[in-house]
């Protein structure tokens, strides 16, 4: 029995409740996740994949990233040193005193295990020589240090004292304790890490942030810390400046560049949309439809992630923005075929466009879940966000319009521009004049020229630090720091492995002099390695055999030829023969060291066969070819360990062009399946034609791309699926239309116009993986557009 009206509105109903329930019901599930510790993750980091290390190397990275993330250096730019050590003091002051403490570990040279272990190392003096120590007593060249001994003795600013002479006569202990801190252009005073600029004195301090540099709220307190403490110092010293590095500053530049972004990016696409659905429909009702087909797409996209992830990363939303430009085209296609049937009630056009509109949620959804298969996580909650918003999106138009859509619209010119442009498309290209015969020929060739020289010219680029960009003036303001502290450190390294530790210590030896050589040759500016603080057995041996030789033929002239007494000479050999057994070993040196010391000894990390593996850290300052660096110690032969470039950015970018390259290849199959699947449908002739229209878009895409010089990444890649999944809902659309394809041209039109200003206002961020993101969907979906209509011509219907 057919249904009447009363029916029909009863149903309406219904369906307008069971949407309300599970709006009702998202809401609160998101509430208890965000009650439950969900958060906007604002980490760059957390967005990469994970790399598959081994155990050691895995250590390795943890140990690296720990010791450098939410570490501040702050540089207090002064006229001299008193000053300086002022200004310095006053800041490390302040920092502790804030009343959220946000800062701990706050310090500059200040480090008394340094004197705990200067104790330690005396104690084995006689296994401790510097490399020109050493050199010179395998050469008999030891009058050179007794010379050197006599200038340090009548130095004023020598370290001779009468008990250092009487236990080390030629003072060859003050040089070692020198050569354990090689960076001679910073000093220590009064426990203020001191060195010189050109207008000055620079004072350096470092804290280290209690919380991660990437929370919104610990950047807040952080950088009011530091703000508070800049001004109480000014106010005393107006002539003092500052100098700031880390990750915090280029977290929080990175985002305030996200909200700005959000909010840009996403108002104008509103207020874009708002003004393309009234001028299309002159009616309220279709932008409250439109809404809350948003509203609910994104209160299901939001509640999706975080309940899959437990967090919302803020460039999720960045990319998350280009839902609006997708979801609102379901209230385009329903408004659009009202408009063109204005007889029909809302449920009969929602069946009208059904099997179009399931076959393009199909597609999309399946766009953005095959995103979701790449190992970046924040592309995951991409893919989640943008297919629960979709699914969302659907269920209101299917549950909310029958009830809201009854509603008259107005009639506008949009279908007749429409009509108008699509009887011109046939024209153009069912030519009747020899020109136009003639111009058609000549597209295709134009067409073809332009594949031509824009492919020759696509290059790559898949270097993860396209991902963030910080703001030039943080960048120039960290290299300066950077030089003042003689390069710091980046987070490439050298992990040195061996099977024992004595081994590994002696290639830590082997490793020095190559350093050296790089250094020399301008590869890298400096490297950190633990090897000076921890001489390998082997060495102290040697050391020590030297200078027992040493002592036993020529201390009575070196005692007459420094002046001292001669009843020193029973005591100091007495304590040499004592020394013969008596070893410094890794673990004396780590019981005093600092935590920048003890980050480099891994000491023995048990592999997944159960078998122990001794690591250490080489940090690497002011890398400038590690290509060459690498090539360098691939050719050594290491006897006693192994010697690897740990080199995670350029591992994950490595990883990243592999997964380019399996996306491209799955778009390839995509298309091959999709023309197989729609063949069964449509015939092979339309089907082939549906898929060609995102096929051709692709290509003209990249060609684009390879004209204005834009080198494809996995973002490209992962943005030519979306141009997939929408170029085919373009043409499916034209394939399902039965009598007129005017109400398609023009949801089709308005459909693109919001994506693009979605999807293409992301070519707008200053972010290059977005950038890039937004920029191919912007020639994409403009291509799309441009081709879907000529589905039209297969389908042969009236126009």
């Amino acid at each position: 029995m057919p249904r009447g009206p009363f029916n029909v509105f009863t149903s309406a109903k219904r369906r307008f409740a069971l949407w309300l329930v599970l709006l009702l019901a998202m809401l609160i599930c998101g509430t208890v996740q965000w009650q439950q510790g969900a958060r906007i993750q604002t980490d760059i980091l957390a967005m990469l994949p994970h790399l598959q290390q081994d155990k050691l190397t895995e250590t390795a990275l943890e140990t690296v990233e720990k010791k450098l993330a939410n570490q501040v250096y702050i540089a207090v730019m002064a006229e001299n040193d008193n000053q300086a050590i002022t200004a310095a003091m006053q800041l490390m002051t302040s920092l502790q005193n804030q009343p959220l403490q946000p800062f701990s570990a706050i310090r500059s040279g200040s480090d008394n295990q340094l004197e705990q272990l200067a104790k330690v190392y005396f104690e084995h003096r006689f296994s401790l020589l510097t490399p020109e120590q050493a050199h010179a007593l395998e050469s008999d060249n030891w009058h050179e240090l007794l010379a050197n001994a006599q200038n340090q003795l009548y130095s004023a600013f020598g370290f001779a004292n009468s008990q250092l002479l009487a236990n080390d006569p030629l003072l060859l202990f003050p040089a070692n304790l020198l050569a354990l801190s090689p960076n001679n252009k910073l000093r220590s005073q009064q426990g203020i890490l001191l060195t010189d600029t050109n207008n000055g004195v620079a004072a350096i301090v470092m804290a280290k942030g209690r919380d991660s540099a990437f929370s919104p709220t610990a950047q807040q307190q952080q950088i009011l810390a530091l703000q508070s403490a800049f001004s109480q110092i000014n106010q005393q010293y107006p002539q003092i400046s500052f100098l700031k590095a880390g990750a915090l500053f280029h977290a929080i530049a990175a985002t305030e560049s996200a909200k700005q972004e959000i909010s840009k990016i996403g108002l104008i696409s509103m207020l874009g949309i708002v003004l393309l659905v009234w001028l299309a429909f002159r009616s309220v009702m279709p932008l409250v439809a439109a809404t809350l087909t948003l509203t609910t797409g994104v209160v299901f996209a939001f509640v999706a992630v975080l309940s899959l992830f437990g967090e919302l990363h803020l460039l999720t939303l960045v990319f998350g923005t280009s839902l609006i430009g997708v979801a609102i085209d379901y209230s385009f296609h329903f408004y659009c075929e009202k408009q063109a049937h204005p007889n029909d009630n809302a449920s009969d056009t929602i069946k009208r466009i059904l099997p179009a509109l399931t076959l393009a949620l199909a597609t999309s959804t399946s766009a953005f879940i095959a995103i979701g298969f790449t190992p970046f996580p924040g592309m995951q909650q991409v893919a989640v966000f943008c297919a629960a918003g979709l699914i969302g999106a659907c269920l209101t138009l299917l549950l909310v319009f029958p009830l809201l859509g009854n509603q008259q619209l107005k009639h506008t010119q949009g279908l007749r521009l429409a009509h108008a442009y699509l009887n011109w498309l046939q024209r153009l290209f069912t030519p009747t004049q020899p020109k136009q015969k003639v111009a058609l020929v000549l597209l295709p060739v134009g067409v073809l020229i332009m594949l031509f020289l824009g492919l020759s010219h696509i290059t790559t680029n898949d270097d993860i630090r396209q991902l963030q960009q910080s703001p030039e003036a943080i960048t120039t303001e960290e290299n300066q720091l950077r030089q003042l502290l003689s390069g710091g450190t980046d987070n490439q390294f050298i992990l040195v492995s061996s099977a024992n530790e004595q081994d590994l210590l002696q290639t830590l030896e082997q490793l020095t002099p190559v350093l050296d050589m790089a250094i020399a040759d301008n590869e890298i500016d400096q490297a950190v390695s633990i090897s000076r603080f921890m001489p390998s057995m082997a060495r102290q041996q040697h050391h020590y055999q030297l200078q027992q030789q040493l002592y036993q033929q020529h201390l009575a002239e070196i005692i007459e030829q420094m002046g001292l007494d001669d009843s020193i000479k029973a005591s100091l050999m007495a304590k040499l023969n004592l020394a013969h057994s008596a070893w410094l070993t890794p673990q004396a040196v780590l019981k005093h060291a600092n935590n920048d010391l003890t980050a480099l000894w891994l000491g023995d990390i048990a592999s997944t066969d159960n078998t122990k593996q001794f690591g250490a850290i080489v940090l690497l300052g002011g890398i400038h070819s590690l290509p060459s660096l690498a090539q360098r110690l691939s050719s050594r032969d290491w006897l006693l360990g192994q010697v690897k470039i740990v080199d995670k950015v350029g591992d994950i970018s490595k990883l990243m062009g592999q997964y380019r390259q399996l996306t491209l290849q799955l778009l390839l199959w995509v298309f091959a399946l999709a023309s197989i699947a729609f063949s069964v449908k449509y015939g092979i002739k339309l089907a082939l034609a549906i898929v060609a229209v995102p096929a051709l878009a692709v290509l003209l895409t990249l060609a684009c791309l390879g004209l204005v010089g834009s080198s494809i990444s996995l973002f490209h890649a992962l943005a030519f699926i979306l141009v997939l999944g929408i170029g085919i809902d373009y043409s499916l659309f034209f394939a399902e239309a039965k009598h007129t394809n005017h109400g398609v041209m023009m949801a089709i039109f308005m459909s693109a116009c919001s994506t693009l200003l979605a999807f293409g206002l992301l070519a707008l961020s200053q972010t290059h993986a977005i950038h890039f993101f937004g920029l191919t969907l912007l020639f994409g979906i403009s291509f799309a557009f441009l081709l879907a209509p000529f589905i039209s011509f297969f389908t042969r219907k009236s126009l």
